[in-house]
């Protein structure tokens, strides 16, 4: 077994990578939303919801011993691999692969009355979830998301399932 999972041999170690993970993508969310004046859509709020889930777990996990442990960790893990979900389905809405919420995208008006269209539109946030704010290489901040949330929720599932079999 290599040295780094060696040194996660204990379920709060794999939760605090977690924590550590939830906190960075969340405070880096929050960074750009009050310093960079990046206001977030209705999939951006569930995809921090999702950590905020994460952070709890984890924090429970790292303090909790034993088969709870193991569960909190679980979870936690979980939690952060939900995130990552969110922010595929983000991601596809943004890129127009597959239709959004209709609450957080504009969705045709072809087919609606001047009123019924006049309505939507009102009644449509100003933050669209169909819409790229912000983008590195080409990858949304959504995409980045699910790309570190999912890839750090293999790693730590697959170190808590080798783990947990060996104890």
């Amino acid at each position: 077994m290599s040295a780094i999972a060696t040194w996660f041999d204990r379920p709060s170690r794999i939760a605090g990578l977690v924590f550590l993970t939830s906190a960075a993508l969340l405070l880096g969310a929050l960074g750009f939303q009050f310093i960079g004046k990046l206001a977030p859509c209705a999939l951006c709020i569930d995809q921090r919801y999702a950590h905020g889930a994460a952070l709890i777990l984890a924090a429970a996990a790292i303090v909790v011993r034993g088969r709870l442990g193991w569960l909190l960790a679980g979870l936690a893990v979980l939690a952060l691999a939900t995130s990552g979900g969110i922010g595929i389905f983000h991601a596809g809405v943004e890129q127009k692969w597959w239709i959004g919420p209709t609450g957080c995208t504009g969705g045709s008006l072809g087919d609606l009355t001047p009123e019924e269209a006049l309505k939507r539109v009102m009644g449509t946030p100003v933050v669209r979830c169909d819409e790229i704010p912000w983008s590195l290489f080409g990858i949304s901040m959504a995409a980045w998301n699910a790309i570190v949330s999912l890839g750090v929720a293999g790693i730590a599932a697959v170190l808590l399932l080798r783990q947990r079999r060996a104890a």
